[in-house]
């Protein structure tokens, strides 16, 4: 087996679907200035960008979230698995995923353990939100798909 070290299109779509396209920079349920598809590197209020850009920021920004899925599963993945865990890094964070129980229970090979853990990462400022219930959900069944 070839291990993935890319997102599928797939897992972009999925990415795409529930961060939306914004053009315009606006500032996130927790208050983190984002633009485009979720980007929040550089963006900044007042900031208008094209969807040409926001694919551009999209791809650099997924680098990053491809790399630390490769650094830090252990456990053989598939492709839907791995797309699946860059949605999910993408939108918690590297650190969040490194320290998470669902790390450490796919890297001990407990690939529904693993899935299982994914809903219960729906909140943003302490509270539950409906959007992240629904990617959970989204991730989860990408995942197991495998």
């Amino acid at each position: 087996m070839i291990e993935p070290t890319r997102i599928s299109q797939t897992g972009i779509d999925l990415i795409k679907r529930f961060e939306g396209l914004e053009l315009q920079a606006y500032r996130d349920p927790v208050g983190i200035v984002t633009v485009g598809y979720g980007h929040t590197k550089t963006a900044r209020m007042g900031q208008q960008i094209s969807e040409a850009e926001a694919e551009s920021l999209l791809r650099q920004d997924l680098e990053q979230f491809e790399r630390c899925v490769s650094e830090s599963v252990k456990a053989p993945l598939e492709q839907s698995h791995f797309d699946a865990l860059v949605s999910f890094a993408f939108n918690v964070g590297c650190g969040a995923l490194k320290r998470s129980t669902l790390l450490k229970k796919l890297n001990a090979l407990d690939y529904p353990g693993a899935a299982d853990e994914l809903p219960r990462w729906n909140q943003a400022g302490g509270r539950v939100l409906r959007g992240l219930v629904r990617r959970r959900a989204a991730e989860r069944d990408l995942f197991l798909s495998a």
